[in-house]
């Protein structure tokens, strides 16, 4: 009986180190932003259900003056599910299989890691679920990324300290931004990288300047562009930084640190020279102090692709906090 009772015990440790193990931390580094391993079986990557998935999650990022999708898919047969593609942080398995499921699960076999689950008995009842639900995969994994790269930010206090006392809001500033130019409300903070630069700028106007029922990409475009002519230039003085004409910039209304806010994003120039990017840009409408908050990224990197560049910038940005008001 004592032999049959340890034996028993035995199995059961074995089982949970076992099940420890598999909750280990992903390896996966911040080169490896916004990639997703596909685990589908070569029949069904191949045909339409394949073709649905590059569609949804491979279909180009809006803002970018290159074609770079929204992530990297690698595709791996289902077979190897059970090996070392549990590492990654992002997990799409496709299943064919009697039950039509759909479900998402947080760090199931690593931390940090999304793994979202589809199975249908049919390749139409697969497709129908993929349409469906593609939009909130999308928007779920973008967020678990951005949570990712801000827990890896060392911040930079005393830049972030002058941002605070300057504008009331606290943001977390990574090491190597360092401000470059700053007025009574200006920031600008540049970070040096191979071959170009990311930048940040922090700046705030009267909160009539943006006024609900007007056309508000204008609007933004041409104090974007104020901005630019005031502080942002080339080598040459005639040069001067505009949201570039020929593209008309992306406009979405969202919430952040619930704040009211405008996302815009579209193409950066730098006018008589030939220097260009991208640019992401927020539009707090802070009613409380009676001012708009524009904080916005931006970024030179001609030989690189700009898709996690921006994330960077981007989640940088929502780390936002404002600081209330003491009554």
């Amino acid at each position: 009986m004592n032999k049959t009772l340890f034996l028993f015990l035995l199995v059961a440790l074995f089982l949970v180190g076992c099940n420890q193990k598999k909750k280990t931390t992903t390896s996966e580094s911040l080169e490896k932003m916004n990639a997703i391993s596909v685990i589908i079986d070569d029949q069904l990557w191949n045909g339409e259900v394949g073709d649905s998935l590059r569609n949804k999650f491979a279909s180009p990022v809006l803002g970018l003056q290159e074609e770079e999708p929204i992530f990297t898919l690698n595709q791996y047969p289902g077979k190897l599910l059970e090996g070392f593609i549990t590492n990654s942080r992002n997990i799409i398995v496709i299943k064919k299989e009697p039950k039509s499921k759909f479900y998402i699960k947080e760090n199931e076999y690593v931390t940090p890691q999304l793994a979202v689950h589809f199975s249908g008995n049919s390749v139409k009842e697969l497709l129908d679920s993929i349409e469906k639900n593609a939009p909130k995969i999308i928007q779920e994994i973008k967020s678990s990324e951005i949570k990712v790269f801000q827990s890896h930010i060392k911040p930079a206090k005393l830049v972030s300290d002058k941002i605070e006392s300057r504008f009331k809001i606290h943001l977390n500033i990574p090491l190597k931004y360092n401000i470059v130019v700053q007025g009574k409300k200006f920031i600008w903070l540049k970070k040096e990288i191979t071959s170009g630069n990311l930048s940040l700028l922090l700046y705030q106007v009267p909160i009539n300047n943006l006024r609900d029922g007007a056309n508000i990409v204008n609007s933004i475009t041409k104090l974007r562009d104020s901005i630019g002519k005031k502080y942002i230039r080339g080598s040459n003085r005639k040069t001067r930084m505009i949201t570039e004409p020929a593209f008309s910039p992306f406009l979405s209304k969202t919430k952040i640190s619930e704040m009211e806010t405008y996302e815009t994003k579209g193409t950066w120039d730098l006018k008589n020279d030939f220097m260009s990017g991208p640019y992401i840009n927020y539009a707090f409408m802070d009613k409380e102090n009676k001012r708009i908050l524009i904080v916005e990224g931006f970024c030179y990197a001609p030989s690189k692709e700009k898709r996690d560049i921006m994330l960077e910038l981007e989640s940088i940005i929502k780390t936002i906090r404002f600081i209330k008001k003491k009554n």
